[in-house]
């Protein structure tokens, strides 16, 4: 590692703890140059995964794109950071274990809302309504009631929507 501060890269490890429940290391380093203290992590590197888009273009799986996606679906709602980056490890995880190359884009939308369904029904239908593009209230409408269908809830507070 090069030093931060000096640019050396002859450093000593002090300390080293396992985190992200194991996938990844957390090390502090000492420069033995300048004394200098800093942090780094370690963690596997997936084979790249290559999102295929509707247009059949390819580009790299971003996990960021999923985190920025479903933070503008939670934002104003009560959900909380660790439950965004819950998402996103869950997301993550399942497609580099069911993909080995290559991942439809629908594929990675439709786990993200799975799993954002979950979390805030509100938040899940924002992302939806992005996702799948809804073109007038209607589709709006026939997301909120598939959803009380599907859970054996109410449509809304008020009841069913007419």
């Amino acid at each position: 590692m090069r030093c931060p501060r000096c640019g050396c890269q002859e450093d000593r490890v002090i300390d080293s703890r396992a985190s992200k429940d194991g996938a990844a290391v957390r090390r502090r380093r000492e420069c033995t140059a300048c004394g200098h203290r800093f942090t780094t992590h370690e963690e596997i590197i997936q084979a790249e995964l290559k999102v295929v888009k509707r247009d059949n273009s390819r580009e790299d799986f971003d996990p960021n794109k999923i985190r920025a996606g479903i933070e503008k679906a939670c934002w104003k709602r009560d959900v909380k950071p660790e439950a965004i980056d819950m998402i996103v490890s869950q997301v993550t995880s399942s497609l580099e274990s069911d993909y080995e190359r290559e991942v439809p884009s629908n594929e990675v939308g439709n786990r993200t809302m799975e799993a954002l369904r979950q979390v805030d029904k509100v938040a899940y239908v924002r992302f939806a309504s992005v996702y799948r593009d809804f073109k007038d209230i209607d589709e709006f409408i026939d997301e909120i009631r598939s959803m009380g269908h599907s859970h054996g809830g109410k449509a809304s507070r008020g009841g069913k929507i007419s």
